[in-house]
């Protein structure tokens, strides 16, 4: 018997406290693991910077060639990445706000898709470093159907998530509610039955 006790990162995208589908999703999902240590990144609360010229500069340094100033300039970054390497699992809560990722979302991929740390170049191309992981995508939207012409979501996550090394993903979607809100009991429905299996 596997005593070990599973690290999960439990990230939530969504804006909205109150009456976000893709929380309820998440704490539902949480809940059904056992024997696991959870940390939590509410992207509502840690107000992630736009990458910018400093950033940028401060990434391509080498890092003992870095001043205090550049260390501090990455520091949120390094905290995220250490986040990620931790994890067995990361479940991410992520609604479609336009056909898209919130902006939160695209702050926390622009912050942890970092070469030499989640990345590398080779000669055959990019190799993600961060291997054995599972991303579970918990996905509320209005309109927008999963893996339909007009998703631009769970492509884009799945080709990020490959890129830094991370191969199996999960989407568990309470999609298109506007028009059937019954698809988010579908969804509650999917996560129980993974429990039981």
């Amino acid at each position: 018997m596997n005593n070990k006790v599973r690290k999960v990162l439990r990230i939530d995208a969504s804006m909205r406290r109150a009456g976000s589908v893709s929380r309820a999703l998440t704490d539902a999902f949480v809940a059904t693991l056992p024997d696991t240590e959870v940390v939590t990144r509410d992207l509502a609360e840690t107000r992630l910077p736009q990458i910018d010229e400093a950033w940028i500069g401060a990434n391509f340094t080498p890092a003992d060639d870095r001043t205090d100033e550049q260390t501090a300039v990455l520091a949120l970054s390094d905290e995220l990445v250490a986040e990620l390497r931790s994890a067995d699992t990361i479940v991410i809560g992520v609604p479609v706000y336009n056909f898209g990722v919130p902006a939160a979302l695209k702050a926390w991929v622009d912050l942890v898709a970092r070469a030499g740390e989640t990345f590398r170049y080779t000669e055959s191309g990019p190799v993600g470093l961060l291997e054995n992981k599972k991303v579970v995508l918990l996905l509320a939207s209005g309109g927008v159907g999963v893996d339909s012409p007009a998703d631009f979501v769970t492509p884009y996550l799945r080709q990020v998530l490959g890129f830094i090394g991370i191969t199996d993903v999960e989407v568990i979607a309470a999609d298109g509610l506007a028009t059937d809100p019954s698809k988010l009991d579908a969804a509650r429905n999917a996560i129980e039955q993974r429990l039981a299996a």
